[in-house]
């Protein structure tokens, strides 16, 4: 087990929908388990494979709740089921995300308010779970990634503006970024816009 480099931004993998899984087994479980180190150490509540470089189907998630309550785990193949999103002007705050993809920038985003994940443990067993608020968010974050789409694609016509402006200031946006947890530096996120 070991913590790889997370790709930014630019980089081709993130942008492309990665392929599904065919082979189960000892090579599954190790990517599955980089992908926890490097989710940990980053820190991070959620990683999906692209971020690492991997092009295939498959994220993990940690995250505890305000009643300290654990959530974690892996999916491989997943489908995402999404709720209603709520209605009205954007919460700024409440509804931020960052990205460990996008180190260091945190945008709002309106995502629905509950979701039903489904697809294979790393095992190859049939899983399914209902989820709401911040567990919801995450399982739709990393669920974007495996479809080539980052939060940022998301965002409001504004909000994408300045985040594209902010990208391009960074120097992030082209292929070949990366950045190594535990080695490189970026400022740790703080309980409302946890990174994925």
């Amino acid at each position: 087990m070991s913590v790889r480099p997370i790709r930014i931004t630019g980089d081709p993998v993130l942008h492309t929908p990665a392929r599904p899984v065919t082979n189960f087994g000892e090579e599954l479980d190790e990517l599955v388990f980089d992908m926890i180190d490097t989710m940990r150490e980053a820190p991070g509540v959620g990683l999906a494979a692209p971020q690492i470089g991997v092009d295939l189907q498959v994220f993990v998630w940690e995250w505890s709740d305000e009643q300290d309550k654990l959530h974690e785990g892996a999916i491989v193949n997943p489908v995402l089921s999404l709720g209603q999103r709520e209605r009205g002007p954007l919460d700024e705050e409440g509804e931020i995300e960052g990205c460990l993809s996008v180190p260091d920038f945190r945008y709002p985003l309106r995502r629905a308010s509950d979701v039903v994940l489904s697809g294979l443990d790393p095992q190859g067993h049939a899983l399914s779970m209902y989820a709401e608020g911040w567990l919801a968010r995450i399982f739709q974050h990393e669920f974007d990634h495996l479809q080539g789409r980052l939060y940022i694609d998301r965002l409001a016509w504004r909000l994408r503006r300045e985040a594209r402006r902010d990208i391009r200031r960074e120097g992030f946006g082209q292929p070949g970024r990366s950045w190594l947890p535990g080695v490189d530096s970026y400022e740790e996120s703080d309980h409302e816009a946890e990174e994925a």
